[in-house]
């Protein structure tokens, strides 16, 4: 998505946003400008729970007030990006490993809601990318068998910038899990959970209340 459709879809999300909320705010380029947005708006006193290390920090500079998510259990909305989602609003969220805590606040978030150009957007999920899933060090052996026995492939992220393995704020470890041709989405997504060792996993099925959607034609709202 360019920076400019990210700033039409971050100034789209500002009506979704009540003065006096507490709201979740995920990662990404989209929601740092949405940052400044919510700054620059003197109708907007807002509080505000991440689970991104960067985004808290880009707020705090911004000066909006950050709130510890173990204080908070009800939040008015939720804002994220995504890898890519469906018409049914299920979605995958890959990149940045913390979707543990992304669901966390999704699951507190009366809307949560996702922001997102056109061409993330399938009618069904292709599962072009790997569904992530946060494991306890000591499963490892155990879940990359499950996972294989349910048609995937899954491997431990590393980084080129790390010596070992990455591991989450969490202190666990991240599989990447790849599968193709998923036919049964929620059930994929129900039995990833039911494996012992898996803390949770970035495939977001019926999290999402909305999303924006932004295109060459112009930015549509949809809901589910």
């Amino acid at each position: 998505m360019s920076d400019d459709k990210k700033k039409a879809c971050a100034r789209e999300a500002l009506k979704h946003i009540k003065s006096g909320a507490i709201i979740g705010l995920g990662g990404g380029t989209t929601i740092s400008y949405l940052i400044p947005y919510i700054k620059e708006d003197p109708s907007l006193q807002v509080k505000v729970v991440t689970p991104s290390v960067k985004t808290r920090l880009l707020c705090m500079q911004n000066g909006l007030e950050v709130l510890h998510t173990s204080t908070v259990d009800r939040i008015s909305a939720a804002f994220d990006g995504c890898d890519e989602l469906d018409e049914e609003l299920n979605a995958l969220k890959s990149g940045g490993g913390i979707h543990t805590k992304e669901k966390l606040i999704a699951s507190m978030a009366e809307d949560y809601i996702l922001l997102a150009d056109d061409a993330k957007l399938k009618s069904r999920l292709t599962f072009q990318h790997p569904v992530v899933l946060e494991i306890l060090e000591d499963s490892l052996a155990y879940v990359q068998r499950k996972v294989t026995e349910l048609g995937g492939r899954a491997f431990v992220r590393s980084s080129f910038a790390k010596d070992g393995y990455t591991i989450t704020e969490n202190g666990n470890l991240l599989l990447d899990a790849h599968f193709e041709q998923v036919e049964d989405i929620e059930g994929l997504e129900s039995d990833l959970q039911r494996i012992r060792g898996v803390v949770d996993t970035s495939l977001f099925v019926q999290v999402a209340t909305k999303a924006i959607i932004v295109g060459e034609n112009g930015i549509r709202l949809l809901e589910r």
